[in-house]
């Protein structure tokens, strides 16, 4: 599967920004704002919900890729004929607290389900992070063996972090760079690190071997658009001075950018 060439630059420079609307955000007016801060900002890409009209709408706004997220594998087919570029599988949080889990056989099936339908679209699918930390790993070997191009970890947002401040963003990263570390070096596609991600843990994400971020509440839940390009042009700035800021450099990340040329 070919990715989109604005999206594989930027994982080929562990730069990639996903800002995320939310799935279950159906708001135009919400999703149009976040949508307009996430290409003022300099994001690489956005994630909305599968809703072939809302999918318009963003095209309307936009010139970057855009990726639609579901759980039903129906939902992404008239969502990827009004325009999408690429579809997503999760993230799963907003299901958590509903008390739905998504398990490993679940998620496998529907990688399955979906890319029968859509055989040439770029599917991203999210490890749930209710798995063990060792039963992530199998399940994304699993998913990419099932025609998966891209994988995105979790970590839940539902809860808050017990400190305040650097440490609190730190503690609420921890377990999706656990899981960005771990997978990055089982997988040969793009990791994309997501949920509870900040400025301040972006290139961590990148030095624990993740090609990019996602991030959510971070800027979606900000109350105003000038806002939302500020978080936005911050984590930007965060990524792109990954190397200055932590000494990276290709021999240190075992999974991450040689890999994304294979």
């Amino acid at each position: 599967m070919t990715i989109h060439p604005t999206l594989q630059t930027a994982f080929d420079h562990q730069t990639a920004l996903k800002v995320i609307s939310g799935l279950t955000n159906f708001d135009r007016d919400r999703v149009c704002a976040i949508v307009r801060a996430a290409d003022r900002g300099g994001a690489t890409f956005v994630d909305i919900a599968a809703q072939p009209e809302l999918v318009q709408q963003v095209r309307s706004l936009t010139q970057l890729p855009i990726c639609v997220s579901a759980v039903e594998a129906e939902a992404f087919v008239p969502c990827v004929a009004a325009g999408a570029d690429l579809i997503e599988i999760g993230n799963f949080d907003a299901f958590y607290a509903q008390g739905r889990r998504f398990e490993a056989a679940e998620v496998l099936e529907l990688t399955r389900q979906t890319r029968s339908l859509l055989p040439h679209v770029t599917l991203s699918v999210t490890v749930p992070h209710i798995l063990p930390l060792d039963q992530q790993v199998q399940l994304a070997e699993l998913l990419v063996s099932a025609g998966a191009d891209m994988i995105q970890t979790e970590g839940g947002t539902s809860s808050a972090p017990s400190h305040a401040g650097v440490l609190g963003l730190m503690e609420k990263a921890a377990p999706t760079l656990a899981a960005a570390y771990e997978i990055s070096r089982a997988v040969q596609v793009p990791v994309l690190c997501a949920s509870g991600l900040s400025s301040v843990t972006a290139p961590l994400a990148i030095a624990a071997g993740a090609a990019g971020i996602g991030v959510g509440s971070a800027i979606n839940q900000l109350n105003s658009e000038v806002a939302m390009v500020a978080a936005v042009r911050s984590i930007v700035e965060a990524l792109n001075g990954k190397s200055l800021n932590l000494g990276l450099n290709p021999g240190l990340n075992p999974g991450g950018r040689d890999r994304l040329h294979r």
